[in-house]
């Protein structure tokens, strides 16, 4: 067996990312009545709220302090109050979301400080203002994702009595992921705060007047007592405790943490259950059952179309690892796996199910699309798993691309696509198989003939 391990770069083309901010503003559109200031220039801000608004195709609020020269130089806090008045006599929030960006960070900008003595100056005792530093250049939107979850948590927490509640903190998934975790949730009569909850608020029903701020999300009171809640899920195994939510409420309020994959595929979805099981006691129903039996029939089913799955998979590194445990248990192996993240965690929880294959493969740290690229011409991928930013695999390698994660940004419904639990696994096991099917039907004949005229020469 062989292994590869790519390190860390100064220099990223292409890269397998986006920056922290945005997986910020992520977290906090899942918090009901909250609205987020982007401390640094305009562009940023601009950048970011279109590429959440093209994948989830809603239009997207977020403030900026618009730093320009001036501010630059002698310091924004002036433009940071200014926005903040901005933002509670347009929007009317419950809560509000400071982060900043490269410039802001770079100037030495103190952002909790000027959110301490804001609510100090206009005498808004109590109002909740979360400030977390998000510099792009410290990490990836799923760092930045985590640490702001983490600093809501640490924010709002307080010491409350215990209750009955389950914490369930999730990585950035699909609307319709969130929507699954909560029928699974009710379907075993467990009581859960779920945290981030953007299902609503990132896909909203149509209505004719327009909501500044949408209603949905998780409740500010309930994250404040999470404290209490007898237990904790979080749906992340490769990030590091320093930005872990779970390990914040376990350290400072003792709440048992139970850290578990995304659970996407057959393994990682019996982890949940039986997890959910373990702390509550509660009866797997009929039901879930029936779709464990389904999932299984349909893996049978596809499984003489899968062996000859040879698979890249990028992305933010929860995704990876989810797609990477549904891939091995359907015959598709994983040769090029691929995040952006400088996490180094992805190689030890991988490397037992791996190593068992006997193959090579190559994981790829903080690594870009150039990079994937080369190692996918010299592995024999045929097909390629994860974010719309994947398309450069097809447009210059003509490997076919099953779309997960964030950003789907050139289809509709990126936003939909369910992937987790039993049904939300079919669901995706048939996407990759369709793809492997439509990649072996158009190809198949042109293969044959060469085959036939090499032959004959």
């Amino acid at each position: 067996m062989k292994k590869d391990k790519t390190g860390y770069r100064n220099v990223s083309e292409n890269p397998c990312n986006m920056c922290m901010p945005l997986g910020g503003i992520l977290a906090l559109k899942g918090i009901e009545g909250s609205m987020v200031l982007l401390h640094g220039s305009q562009g940023c801000a601009t950048y970011m709220r279109r590429t959440i608004s093209e994948h989830y195709n809603e239009p997207i609020d977020v403030a900026s302090t618009s730093l320009n020269e001036k501010g630059t130089v002698f310091g924004g806090e002036d433009n940071f109050k200014k926005g903040l008045d901005n933002i509670r006599l347009v929007y009317q929030p419950e809560i509000i979301g400071v982060l900043t960006t490269c410039l802001a960070e770079t100037i030495g900008e103190d952002i909790e400080r000027m959110a301490k003595e804001y609510i100090k100056d206009r005498e808004i005792e109590g109002f909740p203002i979360i400030s977390a530093p998000t510099p792009g250049y410290a990490g990836t939107q799923a760092e930045g994702y985590f640490s702001t979850l983490r600093k809501i948590i640490m924010g709002l927490a307080k010491e409350t009595k215990k209750n009955k509640k389950i914490n369930v903190i999730v990585p950035h998934i699909s609307t319709a992921d969130l929507r699954e975790i909560k029928r699974i949730l009710a379907s075993m009569d467990i009581e859960a705060i779920l945290l981030p909850d953007y299902s609503d608020t990132l896909d909203a029903p149509y209505t004719k007047t327009y909501e500044r701020i949408v209603s949905g999300g998780t409740k500010v009171q309930d994250i404040a007592s999470m404290s209490g809640s007898q237990a904790t899920i979080e749906m992340a195994e490769a990030i590091d405790d320093v930005i872990s939510p779970g390990a914040f409420l376990k350290q400072e309020y003792g709440v048992p943490l139970y850290r578990i994959p995304l659970p996407v595929g057959l393994k990682n979805t019996d982890i949940f259950i039986n997890t959910l099981k373990q702390i509550t006691g509660s009866v797997i129903p009929l039901d879930l059952s029936a779709e464990r039996g389904r999932l299984l029939d349909g893996m049978i089913d596809s499984h003489k179309h899968n062996f000859q799955g040879i698979a890249a998979i990028f992305g933010e590194p929860e995704h990876v690892l989810s797609a990477v445990t549904l891939c091995m248990e359907n015959g598709i192996f994983p040769q090029v796996i691929a995040t952006g993240s400088k996490t180094h965690r992805l190689e030890d929880l991988l490397y037992e199910s791996l190593a068992e294959s006997e193959q090579d493969y190559h994981i790829m740290n903080d690594t870009d699309f150039s990079h994937i690229r080369e190692k996918c011409k010299n592995s024999g991928v045929n097909i390629a798993i994860g974010h719309s930013e994947g398309k450069y695999l097809t447009e210059k390698e003509g490997i076919p691309l099953v779309r997960y994660g964030f950003p789907i940004h050139d289809r509709i419904g990126g936003q939909r696509l369910l992937s987790v639990g039993y049904t939300g696994s079919l669901s995706f096991l048939d996407r990759i198989t369709n793809t492997l099917l439509d990649h072996k039907y158009i190809n198949y004949r042109s293969t044959m003939l060469q085959k036939y005229y090499d032959t004959r020469s």
